[in-house]
């Protein structure tokens, strides 16, 4: 079977962002795997290990997300590849990253591809259906559960805490949830053969495409930090005191009475 995995290097939310000049301030962040595409990574291995196959990771972007690939090669996958816009591209967006990866994967024979549910930094989940929709392959959502049997896919899909159970075949994309897996951590050994695994890098030229092809479809006005929450006051005193000061409060401070 040949898998393929989208793969997106994203910052560690829980180290501490800084914001600079309305971006992000990149100097001594930490980076990582997006969590909900461990779980892509992850489903990808044992999917591979049960019907055989092999297992791909793709990434767009900088030369930097080389670390969080050799982690996937790690885990287990078979190969990697980079596709480095650095040099070509200035801004993109998740038009830019779908058309570059479905460029690349048009003539894969891909039979199943795996994505994150939705990136931790953006969290807009549009990459894996655009992907499939410029592939003209059916996707699916939000999978916690995946079975393969032959060409005929059964998968449960989470659906603001219920659940629907969904059949279809191959090629097919979908987009891993959390609960779908347990992500395994890379062990020594893995580590080891995930230096001698190849990890092959491409640019835009490589896939005859060019910047205009590519031209983001939204602009990043400004980030910025959520306010500071002030601290919370505290009602002292007889229940009927707590009471009548908590609905001036909110009269005179919240306005919502």
């Amino acid at each position: 079977m040949n898998i393929y995995v989208l793969l997106k290097r994203t910052f560690d939310t829980e180290e501490k962002i800084t914001i600079s000049s309305g971006k992000i301030n990149e100097d001594g962040a930490e980076f990582i795997i997006n969590p909900y595409d461990e779980y892509a990574v992850e489903e990808a291995i044992q999917v591979r290990d049960a019907h055989g196959g092999e297992v791909t990771v793709v990434s767009v972007g900088s030369e930097e997300a080389e670390k969080q690939l050799r982690t996937a090669l790690a885990m287990g996958a078979d190969k990697a590849v980079l596709i480095n816009t650095e040099d070509d591209l200035e801004e993109g967006d998740q038009f830019t990253t779908s058309k570059i990866l479905a460029e690349f994967l048009k003539d894969k024979e891909a039979d199943l591809i795996l994505a994150g549910n939705v990136a931790i930094d953006g969290g807009s989940g549009q990459v894996g259906p655009r992907v499939a929709d410029l592939l003209d392959i059916p996707y699916i959502t939000t999978i916690t559960k995946l079975d393969i049997n032959g060409t005929n896919v059964s998968i449960v899909r989470d659906v603001e805490g219920d659940s629907e159970v969904i059949e279809t075949s191959l090629p097919l994309l979908v987009t891993a949830q959390q609960g779908l897996n347990e992500p395994r951590y890379p062990s020594l050994p893995g580590i080891m053969k995930a230096k001698k695994k190849p990890l092959d890098e491409l640019e835009l030229d490589d896939l005859d495409l060019d910047e205009d092809d590519v031209e983001a479809k939204t602009k990043t006005i400004e980030v910025y930090l959520p306010p500071k929450k002030e601290a919370g006051k505290i009602l002292e005193g007889e229940l009927q005191d707590q009471v009548q000061e908590l609905v001036k409060h909110l009269h005179n401070e919240a306005k919502v009475v």
